[in-house]
């Protein structure tokens, strides 16, 4: 009888940041979905240290990582599953604008009014929406 490998997924650790004003920060990929700026665990490194690594990263902002929001998996493309992890992010300084980095299309902020309307998955919608109602966020 064979042993099965067991399936495993990339993880990648995602960050719900709200800027002074109250918009949320968004990315827009390759496939023209909006996301959460953030990205994958590396192999020694705490999913914590990740989001604030690849925020710095993906947006030249500053950040401080809250409370964990949620965990799904998520399929971006069929037969391809990513673990997502979401936190809330107090970033360190939004009077600067975001930068865009290489690896996205687009950048922006975004109301909270305009998130529903917005073509990205429902589990960075409800990470968002959590975020605005979380306690630690004020």
């Amino acid at each position: 009888m064979d042993n099965p490998t067991p399936r495993t997924w990339p993880v990648s650790v995602k960050g719900v940041v709200v800027d002074h004003e109250g918009r949320v920060l968004l990315l827009r990929n390759e496939r023209r979905e909006w996301e959460l700026p953030g990205g994958r665990l590396e192999l020694g490194e705490e999913p914590a240290e990740c989001v604030v690594r690849e925020i710095a990263e993906e947006t030249m902002w500053d950040a401080k990582t809250g409370p964990l929001l949620d965990t799904w998996v998520y399929q971006p493309i069929p037969g391809r599953h990513v673990l997502i992890v979401t936190y809330g992010v107090h970033p360190l300084d939004t009077r600067t604008a975001p930068v865009l980095s290489h690896e996205h299309k687009e950048i922006g902020l975004f109301g909270r009014a305009e998130i529903p309307a917005l073509f990205m998955p429902d589990g960075y919608k409800r990470s968002i929406e959590t975020w605005f109602d979380h306690p630690a966020r004020a």
